[in-house]
Parts: structure tokens; sequence; C-alpha cells
């Protein structure tokens, strides 16, 4: 029988991750909606593009990614240390989420796309800051 300590703990845990939803996160839709705002289209979570990018603007070939902070390993070094529960699992779990996110990159970027990547707290408080950025890129690709 378990510690009632640890089914509580447990129980949280299933609860926070039950609250995980990998499409269509508060940040993601904030972004969709500045650009979509600014006259800007797009596809969101696009299958026939690798790693199915939160938001790809076809016309620009920019494939936008917002990514949580835990599942693609912001600050890794320091975060994986601080892992409890499920240690091995989490950390093989979230490495093959960062090579995976890197061979996408890297044949979108062989195909003529820019990638972009926000963390999802960035994206939430620098909203402006990543409109901006991806206008940057517009631009550039109007130029050339």
């Amino acid at each position: 029988m378990k510690h009632p300590k640890h089914y509580d703990t447990d129980f949280n845990t299933r609860k926070r991750m039950s609250n995980v939803h990998l499409k269509r996160g508060t940040a993601e839709n904030i972004i969709a909606i500045q650009l979509w705002h600014r006259g800007i289209r797009y596809r969101r979570n696009y299958k026939k593009l690798p790693g199915s990018p939160d938001i790809a603007i076809t016309k620009y070939k920019i494939a936008i990614f917002i990514d949580g902070e835990f599942w693609h390993g912001y600050d890794w070094d320091s975060k994986k240390k601080k892992l409890k529960r499920n240690r091995i699992y989490w950390i093989k779990k979230i490495e093959e989420n960062m090579t995976r996110d890197k061979r996408d990159d890297k044949i979108l970027e062989d195909n003529g796309w820019y990638v972009l990547h926000f963390w999802e707290k960035m994206a939430l408080k620098n909203t402006d800051y990543c409109i901006e950025l991806i206008l940057y890129y517009i631009k550039n690709r109007e130029i050339n």
C-alpha cells in the first residue's frame, strides 16, 4: 500500500499532466491571432512538413514552433539534474524530442524554409517581439 503522501503526489502529477495539450496552446493561439489580424495567412499544425509546425506560413516558407519548456529541454543541463520522478524515462523522452527537433529543423532548412522556435513563456511575455521577428523574416522573403 502506498503512503498517503505518495498517492497525493501521484494524483497531482496525473492531474497536472492531464492539462497538457499538444496542439493549440495559449501561446500558439496568441501568436496565430496576432498574425491573422496583420493579414498573414498560415496553416496550423501543418502535417505536410516535418515536425508539423505549430504555424506554417507557406507563402513565405516560414515554419514556427512554440515549444514548451519542459518538453523541448529549455535550460536542459540544469533541469535534467533536478528531475526526481521517472528520471530515466523523462531524460530519454526529452532528449529524443530535442534530437527530433534538430532533425526536423535541418530537413526544413534544407528545403528552403526559415525555422523559428519560440519558448512558450517567451511567446506569452514577449508576443510583440515574436511577431516583429516573424514579420522581419516575411520582409526578408519578399525582398529576395
